[in-house]
């Protein structure tokens, strides 16, 4: 298995977020993908640069203007609030306020869905150069690797087709199933982050050809909140081809160990031509967001079993944040994968 990672992704460096009514220290900062990519020079044969990202076939899963508002947004803010660092909304729409208006203030809101996704100077480079990473590990994938991981930063599962959240700006897993898809009939995503994929949920959700699984801490209780529910199952001719399964805070090895065999089974039925992994390692016991308790053996069973489908599989970073365990997590992951695999 070959890694993707461009250096460029170290560029979006956030401060801080918004916790409690407080700005505190950001999670989500260049030293997390640093202790992945030391993991996965490790435990993979190579680590490769990605080529220029595809925006043709972005355009094609996230809307222009959403696009351009990444691209030149905080070109814009610099100028209006000079020496501001950091592009944060200070308001959003919501169920009976959807118009886009014109004003920076108000599109900030519209295309931003929460505190946590800011936007710097190096940004729009980073997000290009994460969703670039996917792209090339789906293409090493369709050209005849048995598996690839794309470590991409900023993640993207969070991300819809017109909007950020959750840290998210492209939806690098739907990214992947829509370039698999342009050469394989059936792609599935199994989404293991601890937080529910809300954004990949809702750009496959009425279609039959990309089936979308996730297994998360339950969304009553735990980010993203409004969406992850087990009763979500697509609709149209995607009713049946999406499938939550939420688990209880403080959730253990057994308990995701049951989910990801019930989210394989699953995915075996469908029998997809390529499955897409969003991988989160902040199931962790030791992630400072401490919302389940897998322990980095965990993580090896997660990789194992996931492996079980045999299939061409590209395998796309998506949470874990700093601990000291975290990029062991990831090493067991992809061992146990790979293993399984040869």
């Amino acid at each position: 298995m070959k890694t993707i990672f461009h250096s460029d992704q170290y560029g979006h460096h956030v401060r801080t977020r918004l916790s409690g009514g407080s700005l505190v220290p950001a999670l989500e900062i260049p030293d997390r993908a640093r202790a992945l990519l030391a993991a996965a020079e490790e435990c993979t044969e190579a680590v490769l640069a990605p080529g220029a990202a595809d925006l043709a076939l972005i355009r094609r899963v996230h809307d222009a203007d959403y696009l351009d508002f990444l691209a030149t947004g905080f070109s814009r803010w610099s100028k209006r609030f000079p020496g501001n660092e950091e592009l944060r909304p200070s308001l959003h729409p919501n169920a009976y306020m959807r118009r886009r208006p014109q004003d920076l203030l108000g599109q900030a809101g519209y295309y931003i869905a929460d505190a946590a996704s800011v936007l710097l100077a190096d940004s729009w480079a980073a997000i290009l150069a994460s969703a670039a990473t996917a792209l090339d590990a789906t293409r090493l994938v369709l050209d005849g690797d048995g598996a690839a991981y794309g470590l991409c930063r900023p993640p993207g599962h969070h991300a819809y087709r017109d909007q950020a959240c959750g840290y998210c700006f492209l939806n690098n897993a739907a990214l992947a199933a829509s370039k698999a898809r342009d050469s394989v009939d059936r792609v599935t995503i199994i989404d293991v982050d601890v937080h529910h994929g809300n954004g990949t949920q809702s750009l496959f959700y009425e279609r039959d050809d990309v089936q979308t699984i996730s297994i998360h801490a339950d969304p009553a209780t735990v980010y993203p909140f409004y969406a992850g529910y087990a009763d979500e199952i697509g609709a149209g001719r995607g009713e049946g081809f999406n499938l939550n399964l939420p688990v209880p805070e403080g959730a253990d090895d057994a308990v995701y160990r049951d989910a990801v065999g019930h989210a394989v089974s699953k995915a075996r039925d469908f029998a997809p031509d390529v499955l897409v992994i969003a991988l989160g390692l902040d199931q962790s016991q030791a992630d400072p967001f401490a919302c389940t308790a897998v322990t980095t053996e965990g993580f090896r069973r997660m990789g194992e079993s996931l492996a079980g489908l045999r299939r061409p599989t590209v395998i796309i970073q998506e949470g874990g944040y700093p601990s000291p365990v975290l990029g062991a997590n990831l090493a067991a992951f992809l061992t146990g994968f790979q293993e399984s695999m040869a």
